[in-house]
């Protein structure tokens, strides 16, 4: 009995450090995933006009929703500044797949779609093929987990 009581006192601060490590990033809806750069660095409106996903650059950054969003160029950087609710990734950059089990998740801007004119990101390729099987749907239940995780803050 003694041994599994050191254990679980072994355990504890391991975990607690294990936490701490890993950072609470994530956890409450409108906190940044990377250290307030949106959607690691990449530049949305690309997504729209290059049909990939690219690299901004720290030259040209607009902020908007408490984030920094880089930006290629200053026309699209300029094109954000415009109507950034048409070039933003919905749910804040979080992987659109995640959202819909109520949870979040921090996107690989590698793996995208843009669905109706908007930009989704997924946090792998396979929550991206989950998603992908009933698109609608899904994002009828992410846009109701989201807008709860939203008014809870």
């Amino acid at each position: 009995m003694k041994s599994l009581n050191t254990t679980y006192r072994n355990l504890i601060p391991f975990l607690f450090a294990l936490l701490l490590l890993t950072g609470f990033e994530g956890v409450a809806a409108g906190k940044s995933p990377m250290d307030g750069i949106a959607i690691k660095g990449y530049d949305t409106v690309a997504y729209f006009r290059a049909g990939k996903a690219l690299k901004g650059y720290e030259t040209f950054t607009y902020q908007w929703h408490n984030l920094t969003w880089n930006f290629l160029t200053k026309e699209n950087r300029d094109m954000f500044a415009t109507s950034p609710e048409k070039y933003a990734p919905q749910y804040d950059g979080y992987c659109a797949w995640a959202l819909t089990t109520g949870q979040k998740a921090v996107s690989d801007p590698e793996v995208w779609k843009i669905y109706n004119g908007k930009l989704y990101l997924s946090c792998s390729k396979a929550a991206y093929e989950k998603w992908s099987r009933d698109i609608p749907g899904n994002i009828n239940k992410a846009n109701t987990n989201w807008l709860k995780m939203k008014n809870e803050n």
